[in-house]
């Protein structure tokens, strides 16, 4: 006589040998009295009616138990708000179709790490006040339990801070060389970025790129951060473009400064350019 445990009815496999089971099925019973098995590490997969089936060694001596054995898996999932702004105070849920014991206790992992000594007696999560650096991957679990929820993604909002203005290259290029303004601006969504120049918008995007820099492009620069409550204006960056002919070519002097440090760095400047020629004079 043999006996076994199967999916089907018709046509039965012998689950100690599909590959998806063999390694995860016990047979607890003495295979005469008692087949009782142990299905480790179940997934939603695993849901199924199972059936016991048993062959004599009798012509048409074959069996089937019906209706058979019904397997529901449960999952746990995180049910969290679409949208989070900076500040808000957040309930993350950990939810089971499941029942739980009273004393079950739940723990909570950002980004796949346990959040420190996070293990609660109900099935909520608590985030009062929520920060930028809340936002990430939330998944829960059941203490005890080896099964963790999927991953859920929480994104925190947050309006721009003060835009900063950054230029590349600094000190002495040649004339007709780039130069690149970045403005730096970190919200989420992302702001949109104009750029000014005197009053007048000269560009969009993060990175404003001058290429055959002249002394044309001289002027008050500012990047505006636009974003769905208003708008944010970076500090003015004065752009100074100076000619000097030194050594056969236009070398040109760039400063990027805001406010009353202007007037001091444009006489520094010069001084520079007066003790360059000075060398350059004294060498030849």
């Amino acid at each position: 006589m043999k006996v076994f445990w199967t999916k089907k009815r018709i046509d039965p496999l012998d689950l100690s040998n599909d590959t998806e089971y063999s390694q995860r099925l016990q047979y607890l019973g003495d295979k005469q009295q008692n087949c009782t098995v142990r299905l480790s590490h179940v997934t939603l997969k695993d849901s199924h009616i199972y059936y016991f089936r048993f062959i004599t060694d009798k012509a048409h001596g074959k069996y089937v138990g019906s209706p058979g054995v019904t397997l529901t898996v449960t999952d746990l999932q995180v049910e969290s708000p679409e949208r989070v702004t900076e500040g808000d105070s957040v309930n993350l849920r950990c939810k089971s179709s499941c029942a739980l014991t009273d004393r079950a206790t739940f723990i909570w992992y950002r980004n796949s790490q346990p959040l420190t000594e996070r293990r609660d007696r109900n099935n909520e999560l608590l985030l009062q006040s929520v920060r930028r650096e809340d936002s990430g991957r939330y998944s829960c679990a059941v203490d005890g339990h080896t099964h963790i929820s999927p991953d859920v993604q929480l994104n925190v909002m947050y309006p721009p801070v003060k835009p900063v203005i950054s230029i590349s290259p600094s000190g002495v290029i040649v004339e007709g060389d780039s130069v690149t303004l970045n403005c730096i601006s970190d919200s989420n969504p992302p702001a949109e970025i104009s750029w000014i120049k005197g009053g007048t918008i000269v560009g969009s995007g993060r990175i404003f790129s001058i290429s055959k820099i002249s002394s044309n492009d001289s002027g008050e620069y500012k990047c505006k951060s636009i974003y769905e409550h208003g708008e944010k204006y970076s500090d003015a960056v004065t752009l100074s473009v100076m000619f000097h002919h030194v050594a056969g070519r236009n070398v040109i002097m760039i400063t990027a400064v805001s406010g009353g440090l202007f007037i001091i760095i444009i006489i520094i400047i010069i001084i520079i350019i007066i003790i360059i020629i000075i060398i350059i004079l004294f060498i030849m």
